[in-house]
C-alpha cells in the first residue's frame, strides 16, 4: 500500500541547509552520477573480474578500473565517483603504495570519491538470510570505518541490480542509518504507472512492526543504471564522443547539448523537485576513465553554457541532500518490489530456486559460521596469522552478491563460490574443534580431542563413524541461550548393533538402514548401511558428549533397529503430538491431526512440474532460464506415468517414524515424525533426471536447455488442504517478518495478470503459511534454504524444489 506523508528524520533535518557551490536552487540540476557496477561474480569468477582475466568471456578488469579512475580525480577537484564493492576495493587497496593511499584518502575527505552501500557485495535481496546480509555489510563497513573513519562511512542503499527488493532489505539499511536507498530494477508495469504519478521517488516503511522507525527515504532510477541514451563515453560503448573543434569535420556541439538537455528535461517531468540524477556508468565501465572525463567535462561545460540546466558531477549523498531540501511530502510504500517483471513474459521468478544445492551450502555455513563467531568471542579470539572463521566470513559475504546464493552465476563461478566456501567453512569447524578442546580440558580435565567434523551427512557419508567399528564418540555444542533436550543426531554407521550412552546412562536410540535414494545419490563415495538417531540434551553455550559403543563391548541397551515394511492400505502413524495419515488410493500424506486441540487438516501432499518454456510461442519468445521462471501453461504434469502413486514403505521405533514415499526414479521421499516433536519434517531427493539438452550461445554466456522426453521441467512439491483462505498466503522477508500476498493483485497498482502462475511467485527464506480465519487455523511450511513459492489456489501452498531446463 501506499499513502502520503512528510519524511523528515531528526538527524537529517540539519543536512537540509547542505548546498553544494555547484548547485543552483532555480534551474534544474542534473546530478551526475560516474560509477561502474561490478559483478562480485557472474560469468567470470570474482579473482578473474578483478585481474581482467578469461577476457574471452567478458572484458573486465576492477584493477584497471581504480586505477584508472583515481588518476582521473586526481586531475580536478570537480571530478567525482562512487564506489560500491569493498570485495574488490580492499583487493585493490592492499596492493596500493603508501604515497597512493594518502592520495585516494585525500579524495575520500575531499567528496571526490564516495563509498556507497559500502557492503562486501551488493547483494541479493530473494535468496539472503537477514544476518547474513548482515555480516557481509559489516565486512565492508568495518573496512570503510578502520581505513578512512566513520564519518565516510556511506549514507547510501545502492541496490542498482538486484532482480526485485525486499522489505526487509529497507528496514535494516534504515536501521544502518542509511539517508536513501535507490535501486534500478522494479516491475515494467509499476514503473510505467509510478512514472506517470510522479511517485519515483517515496519514503518505504518496511517494517509493519517498526513502522516510521525504519522508515527510509526511497528512489527508482529513470533508465535502468546508464547514462541517458547516446551518452555512455566508455570504451565498451559506440556513442559519439563530444566533438568541439570547429576546425575539425563532424563537430557536435550544438546537437549533443541539445540531446541531451531534451532527456533531462523529459525524466525531469516525472519527478518531483528540481533535482534529477544520472548515473553514468554500467557494468565494469572507466577501465580507461579518461574517456569518460573528458567527455563529461566538455559535456558539463557546454550543456551550462546553454544555460537551459544546471550539470555538474554529483554523488547520490549531495543528490539526496538537495532533495531533502525541496521539503516535499512523499507517498509512503508498505510492501515489497517482488516479483520483478522486465516485460509480460518475464518474471524474475526463476532465481528464487536456481541451483538449489547452492543455496542449501549457503545457509548450512550462515549458520556455522554464526556458531564460529560466537565460539571465537566466548574463547578470547584468535590472533592474527591463526586459524579462524574470517575465511568463512569473507567467503559467505561474496556468496550473497546477485549473481551468487541467486544461483544465476555460470557453472565454473559457481564451483568458485562452493570452493570458497569450503575453505573457509574447513577452517572455521577447525577453530571451533579447538575451542571445545580448549573447552574440555579447562572444565572437565580431558586430554587432548581428536576431533572431526561430518561435512557431507546429507548424503551419509562420515568417515569417522561409519569405518570405527562402531566405536566413536559426538560432540554436540549449542549455540542457544537455554537447554535444548531435543537435538535430532543422525549419523551414518556400519553395523545395526550398537548402543549410546551418555555419563554411563542409556540413551535411547534407533538404526534405519540408509534409504535407496541417497544411496543414489552417494554413489561410491560412501559405504554406510544404516543411520543412527537419538535425541541429544544439551547445555546452553555448551556442549556435550555421547558415546557410540559396540553392543557387545559394555552392558547397556541396545538400538532398536527397524525395517522399512511396505504400506498398501490406509496408514495412521503418531508422534504423540501429531497424527498423520497415508492414503491407501495414492499413498499421498492425506491429513494431519494436532492431537491436543482436536484441529486437522485434510490435504494432498505430492510432487509435480511445469513445462518450462523454450520461448518458441506466439505470446513471447521469452525462455524459463535460471532467472525467469515462464511454465507453457498452469497446467501441472505428475511425476511418474501411474497416476503420481507413490510407493510407501513404514519404519517405526522409539525415536522416529518414518514413511519412506518413491514417487518416481527421480522424485522420493522421507516423511518422519519424531517422537514428542511438534512439527513434521520432509526430507525430499529430487533426481538426478534422465535428459537431453540443447545449447543457445548469447553474446556473454550460454545457455544449457534440459530436457526429458522434450520437456524443460520446473519440479514443485504441492499442498492442497482444505482450508479456506481467501486468496491470501504469507512469505518471509530475509527470514524475519512476514509479508501477506495476494493472488492475482499488487498493493500499490492495478495488476496486469500476463503470468498467472509466475507472477504469483515470491521469494521464501525460511517459511511460508496460510491461514484459514474461520477454524483459527494455520499451516506452515519451514525451509531448510532459499525458494520459490506461492498459493495459486484458496488452501494450497507449492514451493518450486528444483529446476531442470
Amino acid at each position: 500500500m501506499e499513502s502520503c506523508g512528510r519524511f523528515c528524520v531528526a538527524a537529517l533535518c540539519v543536512l537540509l541547509t547542505v548546498c553544494y557551490p555547484e548547485m543552483n536552487c532555480e534551474p534544474l540540476n542534473v546530478h551526475l552520477i560516474p560509477h561502474t557496477h561490478d559483478d562480485v561474480g557472474w560469468l567470470k569468477t570474482v579473482d578473474q573480474y578483478y585481474y581482467g582475466a578469461n577476457n574471452s568471456i567478458q572484458h573486465a578488469g576492477v584493477q584497471y578500473i581504480l586505477d584508472s579512475v583515481i588518476d582521473e580525480l586526481s586531475k580536478d577537484p570537480y571530478r567525482t565517483f562512487i564506489y560500491v564493492e569493498m570485495a574488490f576495493f580492499t583487493r585493490w587497496w592492499k596492493e596500493q603504495t603508501d604515497s597512493k593511499k594518502a592520495i585516494v584518502k585525500q579524495l575520500v575527505e575531499g567528496g571526490q570519491l564516495e563509498f556507497v552501500n559500502g557492503g562486501w557485495c551488493m547483494n541479493d535481496e530473494a535468496a539472503t538470510d537477514y544476518n547474513a546480509i548482515v555480516d557481509q555489510m559489516t565486512e565492508g563497513l568495518r573496512f570503510i570505518t578502520d581505513t578512512f573513519g566513520s564519518q565516510y562511512r556511506p549514507r547510501i542503499g545502492w541496490h542498482i541490480d538486484p532482480f526485485g527488493h525486499s522489505s526487509e532489505q529497507a528496514s535494516m539499511f534504515a536501521m544502518m542509518g542509511f539517508d536513501a536507498f535507490y535501486f534500478a530494477r522494479i516491475d515494467y508495469d509499476d514503473k510505467a504507472n509510478r512514472i506517470d504519478r510522479k511517485t519515483m521517488e517515496m519514503v518505504w516503511r518496511g517494517s509493519p512492526s517498526l513502522v516510521e522507525s525504519t522508515q527510509i527515504f526511497t528512489g527508482v532510477l529513470y533508465d535502468h543504471y546508464t547514462p541517458p541514451n547516446g551518452f555512455c563515453f566508455d570504451q565498451l560503448c559506440s556513442d559519439p564522443p563530444m566533438q568541439d573543434d570547429k576546425d575539425l569535420f563532424d563537430y557536435n556541439v550544438e546537437e549533443r547539448v541539445s540531446q541531451f538537455i531534451s532527456a533531462c528535461l523529459e525524466q525531469a517531468q516525472h519527478y518531483r523537485t528540481n533535482n534529477i540524477m544520472l548515473p553514468m556508468g554500467s557494468d565494469f565501465q572507466y577501465e580507461n576513465a579518461n574517456m569518460w572525463y573528458k567527455n563529461l567535462d566538455k559535456l558539463i561545460h557546454y550543456v551550462n553554457k546553454n544555460g537551459s540546466i544546471n550539470a555538474f558531477y554529483s554523488t547520490p549523498t549531495r543528490y539526496t541532500d538537495c532533495v531533502y531540501k525541496a521539503n516535499q511530502t512523499w507517498s509512503v510504500k508498505l510492501d515489497d518490489f517482488f516479483p520483478y517483471a522486465s516485460a509480460p513474459q518475464s518474471y524474475w521468478t526463476g532465481y528464487y530456486t536456481s541451483r538449489p544445492a547452492l543455496k542449501g551450502y549457503v545457509r548450512y555455513n550462515n549458520a556455522l559460521l554464526q556458531v564460529g563467531k560466537q565460539i571465537e568471542a566466548m574463547h578470547g579470539g584468535y590472533y592474527d596469522n591463526n586459524p579462524s572463521c574470517d575465511k568463512l566470513a569473507k567467503a559467505m559475504a561474496v556468496a550473497q552478491h546477485h549473481d551468487a546464493v541467486s544461483g544465476t552465476e555460470k557453472q565454473h563461478v559457481a564451483d568458485d563460490y562452493a570452493k570458497r566456501l569450503h575453505i573457509g567453512q574447513t577452517e572455521c569447524e577447525y577453530v571451533i574443534n579447538q575451542a571445545i578442546d580448549d573447552m574440555a580440558k579447562k572444565y572437565n580435565g580431558s586430554s587432548t580431542l581428536q576431533l572431526e567434523s561430518c561435512e557431507y551427512l546429507n548424503i551419509s557419508i562420515c568417515p569417522i563413524s561409519s569405518d570405527s567399528n562402531n566405536q566413536f564418540d559426538i560432540i554436540v555444542y549449542n549455540p542457544r541461550g537455554y537447554t535444548d533436550e531435543r537435538v535430532v543426531v543422525r549419523v551414518p554407521i556400519s553395523n545395526p548393533d550398537v548402543l549410546v550412552q551418555e555419563a554411563n546412562n542409556n540413551v535411547t536410540c534407533q538404526v534405519l538402514p540408509i534409504s535407496e535414494s541417497t544411496i543414489n545419490v552417494r554413489r561410491d563415495r560412501g559405504s554406510a548401511l544404516y543411520t543412527l538417531v537419538f535425541f541429544a540434551t544439551v547445555p546452553p553455550l555448551g556442549y556435550n558428549t555421547y558415546f557410540v559403543r559396540p553392543s557387545d563391548m559394555i552392558s547397556g541397551t541396545k538400538c532398536t533397529y527397524s525395517e522399512p515394511v511396505l504400506i498398501t492400505d490406509n496408514t495412521v502413524v503418531s508422534n504423540g503430538v501429531y497424527e498423520m495419515k497415508i492414503e491407501k488410493a495414492n499413498g499421498h500424506l492425506g491429513r494431519i491431526v494436532h492431537k491436543k486441540s482436536g484441529s486437522f487438516v485434510n490435504m494432498n501432499q505430492q510432487f509435480l512440474w511445469y513445462w518450462a518454456s523454450d520461448g518458441h510461442n506466439k505470446e513471447s519468445s521469452q525462455t524459463s532460464n535460471a532467472y525467469v521462471f515462464r511454465p507453457n501453461s498452469s497446467f501441472t504434469y505428475n511425476v511418474n506415468d501411474d497416476g503420481n502413486i507413490a510407493v510407501n514403505h513404514l519404519i517405526q521405533g522409539p525415536v522416529v517414524q518414518e514413511i519412506r514415499q518413491e514417487f518416481s526414479s527421480f522424485a522420493s521421499q522421507d516423511i518422519r515424525l519424531y517422537n514428542g516433536s511438534a512439527h513434521i519434517e520432509l526430507e525430499y531427493t529430487i533426481g538426478p533426471v534422465p535428459f537431453q539438452y540443447s545449447i543457445l550461445h548469447h553474446k556473454y554466456f550460454t545457455i544449457m536447455h534440459i530436457f526429458r522426453d522434450g520437456k524443460g521441467k520446473e519440479v514443485i512439491t504441492r499442498y492442497d488442504t482444505d482450508l479456506e483462505t481467501d486468496k491470501q498466503w504469507y512469505t518471509d522477508a530475509n527470514g524475519r517478518e512476514m509479508q501477506i500476498r495476494i493472488r492475482d493483485s499488487r498493493q500499490t497498482w492495478v495488476w496486469k495478470n500476463t503470468a498467472p502462475v509466475a507472477g504469483n511467485y515470491y521469494p521464501i527464506n525460511s517459511r511460508i503459511y496460510m491461514r484459514d480465519e474461520n477454524r483459527n487455523t494455520q499451516f506452515t511450511v519451514l525451509t531448510d534454504r532459499s525458494h520459490g513459492g506461492s498459493s495459486l489456489t484458496d488452501g494450497s501452498l507449492e514451493l518450486m524444489v528444483r529446476s531442470y531446463k
